[in-house]
């Protein structure tokens, strides 16, 4: 609607007396002036404001993914989706002088990863054999590539193996190791020759398959400078010669690379090295890249970067230092291993991981579902062009109705189907599952590698709670972890987190322990929710339904995962330990006897059954604890073991994480216990806005909360072993935790505000902290997602953005499908639980759990 169509009808409907001091125009809060029944004509601003809500982002956030994909498709059009090209073409360096390639992430090998690499190649029978023939920058190269296969210090530099003409001392070297299969050769070359093209001829003639050849040199009198046309001409011719060979080669599956000379510091250059310059080594690379653009050899830009980002550290102005050697040699080791190796974090020149089976059913069952709903909405238009009336939804009638837009446009909303019916919702996250797998499970979207430093963590967490205290709005309750304020803890917990991992700051001990805190804070309020509804409610109703319902919420999300992306259910560590908990909370809590707030009124000796349960709880996970082997056992019986077990069927990641969190649950329950029965016994009162004690009371237990909450941070500091800070941590973490409650709710003035901020994050956590390994982070949540290559601040905002979006929709549309699948009648819960068990048999029994 027009801004004069509405300011129209404002006047119109003030002039006719129409509603009271306050009142609403299409949708849009108008207020009231200081005259009553004068109301306000809605401005531009209102209007905008109006727009702003979660649909019409959802909207942008789809309309951006289309242009990427869009975009992306053209420029694996143009350019092919080849991460080896990318690896070999460019690059950038980041904060800590660590290289990332344009596109795609590099594993960084170590000795033990480069000689893994090596014996799983040899065992299949592949000849390891890498070639380098050129000038000193290709010697230096080499020693540095020998240097890795022979566990050299990272300190350790070479020695100086030049005469005072610059000249090699030897021009032929070579390494073998029989045990890794492995031929490393250095033939050195200043010039194109007859004897270097003959001795390519015996290399091809050898017939080495899947060899790697490193070639780099420009004529022999470099160091006399004088680079003329007719030089660069005969240069040209030179390389020409190279291009027949350089097909035998790869016609053998071998790999050439022709390596450009690096540029110098001219103002550090040694007397010999004086009459080099620098626009005479780009004329001769510019030949080179001319000659090699259309052959099958490659160029190696990003080598030539990574020395041109470096020169400042150039030994003696003109030798590559040894960072920037070993950087070159990790792009030969990724290009070399990555795609046999796989690793998670080294995604170039790493093929797309194949589809299974059950993906395959997975996606055709969406495809149905999309397809249904697309015959659905095609049969509407056709009725609504032929003159019929068609039935529209209720609450979509009231939706139309409030806008007060008859816009003939708004006709075509009859056509879609309500968007609350359970085949509409399964078809939009289909769509969704389909834009997890084009992110995380194939390379049309670009990825790249985290980058931690203080900045990178610390401002983006400055600026979170920044926004978080700017939407700070008085709570409609002031009960102590109210609904708003456990919303409000969630969702700065889990914004936190993210950070986190999005900066891979696990690397810094300190930070490292408070996220762990964090999450066990998570499990904490977990236990302390769940046992307040109990013992307030009684679990009224059916604690059966409420557990699936809980269940489902938990777990949709993550299974539907599973079959999309192929990968285990303990790969999300996260909702299989709140789901393990939460069956532990109800298992301890439904024992009879059940005991709630009525109940002790009534039977005092219910106090002892709830003691004995917490102990009874506490005695069996430290049983479980002390016996890794038990635990073992018991969880690696069929058919549960593959919940618990990773892909290569191991189960310490479960361990580390269970025992991790073993009594955070327990704790949470054991301070909801005594919180409820100090507030029956009136030990405080947080029925007013008002402080829970007295203020000598308050400042004293103020001050023994900011202590708890200052020994764990001096605690996370002063350890030095991530073993033994994890291990304590389990025994100490409710105190920092408690302590955080106590300060957020014994100020009435703190206790009756909160983040509306924060809270809305809180209501989609588990969805945030699920979908964030694929649409946020790539390579399963080792690296970062790339939509818009070249500009990371950007990039990261606008997949935040896209990330955040997709993550309410799914918890929209998980609610939407909750009724269905677990319905209040504990009956028809248990029929929809057998046939899902059911569904899980074939899988099962694919999987070996059976």
């Amino acid at each position: 609607m027009e801004l004069r169509e509405l300011r129209a009808a404002a006047a119109a409907a003030a002039a006719a007396g129409k509603g009271d001091s306050a009142g609403e125009l299409g949708g849009i809060c108008i207020g009231s002036s200081s005259e009553a029944g004068v109301q306000r004509i809605p401005t531009r601003a209102d209007l905008l404001m109006e727009q702003l809500n979660a649909k019409n982002a959802k909207k942008v956030a789809l309309l951006l993914v289309l242009g990427f994909v869009l975009y992306h498709g053209l420029l694996n059009w143009n350019y092919g989706s080849d991460s080896c090209q990318w690896l070999l073409s460019k690059g950038r360096f980041k904060g800590d002088n660590e290289w990332q390639p344009y596109g795609c992430m590099m594993h960084k090998y170590s000795y033990t990863d480069t000689r893994r690499c090596l014996r799983y190649l040899a065992f299949f029978g592949n000849k390891n054999n890498f070639v380098f023939i050129g000038d000193r920058s290709v010697r230096l190269l080499y020693e540095r590539f020998v240097e890795q296969l022979q566990l050299a210090q990272p300190g350790d530099e070479l020695d100086d193996e030049y005469d005072n003409n610059g000249s090699a001392r030897a021009n032929v070297a070579r390494f073998e190791d029989k045990k890794l299969d492995i031929l490393v050769q250095y033939i050195g070359a200043s010039e194109v020759s007859p004897a270097l093209i003959d001795r390519l001829y015996q290399l091809e003639q050898e017939k080495q398959l899947s060899s790697v050849y490193v070639m780099g040199l420009t004529y022999g009198a470099q160091l006399a400078g004088n680079v003329t046309d007719e030089l660069l001409r005969q240069y040209s011719v030179n390389l020409t010669l190279l291009v027949a060979p350089f097909h035998r080669l790869v016609a053998q599956s071998s790999r050439v690379l022709w390596k450009l000379a690096d540029r110098v510091d001219e103002e550090k250059l040694p007397s010999a090295w004086k009459l080099v310059h620098n626009d005479d080594i780009d004329r001769l690379n510019n030949v080179a890249r001319n000659v090699f653009r259309y052959t099958d050899a490659r160029v190696w830009e990003s080598a030539w970067h990574i020395a041109n980002g470096l020169l400042d550290n150039a030994i003696d102005g003109h030798r590559l230092s040894a960072h920037g050697q070993r950087l070159e040699v990790q792009l030969l080791w990724n290009m070399y291993c990555n795609d046999q190796m796989n690793y998670n974090d080294g995604t170039c020149c790493s093929s797309a991981e194949p589809y299974t089976s059950l993906q395959i059913v997975a996606y055709a069952l969406f495809g149905v579902c999309i397809a249904l709903v697309g015959g659905m909405c095609l049969r509407r238009w056709l009725l609504h062009l032929r003159g019929h009336t068609l039935y529209v939804p209720l609450q979509q009638q009231q939706h139309q109705h409030s806008s007060h837009s008859h816009h003939p446009a708004n006709a075509l909303a009859v056509l879609i189907t309500d968007y609350g019916t359970p085949l509409v919702a399964l078809s939009l996250l289909g769509l969704i599952m389909a834009y997890f797998y084009l992110c995380d499970r194939t390379n049309f979207f670009m990825k790249e590698n985290k980058y931690y430093s203080e900045f990178s963590f610390w401002i983006p967490v400055a600026y979170v709670f920044a926004l978080g205290l700017f939407f700070t709005e008085e709570s409609r309750f002031t009960k102590v972890l109210n609904r708003q304020q456990t919303d409000e803890l969630r969702g700065w917990i889990l914004l936190v987190v993210l950070i986190y991992y999005m900066t891979g700051a696990q690397r810094i001990l300190p930070i490292h322990m408070h996220i762990k805190l964090l999450i066990s804070g998570y499990f904490f309020l977990t236990g302390y929710a769940h046992f307040t509804h109990i013992w307030l409610t009684g679990g009224s109703g059916s604690m059966f339904v409420r557990f699936f319902q809980a269940m489902f919420r938990l777990n949709f999300l993550s299974i539907l995962l599973c079959f999309c992306m192929n990968r285990p259910y303990q790969f999300y560590y996260f909702v299989p330990l709140l789901s393990f908990w939460l069956c532990v909370i109800y298992f301890v809590l439904s024992l009879p006897p059940r005991i709630t707030s009525a109940s002790v009124d009534a039977n005092p000796l219910h106090y002892l059954y709830l003691v004995s349960k917490c102990i009874g709880c506490l005695g069996v996970i430290t049983v479980l604890f002390m016996s890794e082997v038990f635990f073992e056992r018991i969880f690696v019986t069929r058919p549960w073991k593959a919940l618990f077990v990773t892909t290569d069927d191991d189960i310490h990641e479960w361990w580390h994480q269970w025992k991790l969190d073993r009594y955070t649950v327990t704790y949470g329950m054991i301070y909801a216990a005594c919180f409820h029965i100090a507030q029956k016994y009136s030990v405080f009162d947080d029925n007013n806005h008002g402080n829970l004690f007295s203020r000598r009371t308050s400042i004293s237990v103020t001050l023994l909360a900011l202590l708890g909450v200052g020994i764990y941070t001096a605690f996370s500091l002063l350890c030095r072993n991530v073993q033994n800070c994890e291990e304590i941590h389990s025994y100490i973490l409710f105190i920092p935790i408690i302590g955080y409650v106590v300060l957020r709710n014994i100020s009435g003035i703190l206790r009756t505000r909160y983040s509306s901020f924060f809270a809305w994050f809180g209501r989609i956590s588990l969805e945030l902290f699920v979908c964030q390994y694929h649409i946020w982070l790539a390579a399963d949540r080792h690296g970062v997602l790339v939509l818009l290559p070249g500009f990371p601040t950007l990039n990261m905002i606008i997949t935040s953005f896209i990330f955040v979006c997709a993550s309410h929709e799914v918890h929209r549309l998980t609610r939407i499908l909750l009724p269905y699948a677990v319905p209040n009648d504990w009956r028809l819960v248990l029929r929809n639980l057998v046939i899902f068990l059911i569904v899980l048999i074939p899988v099962a029994r694919s999987d070996g759990m059976f």
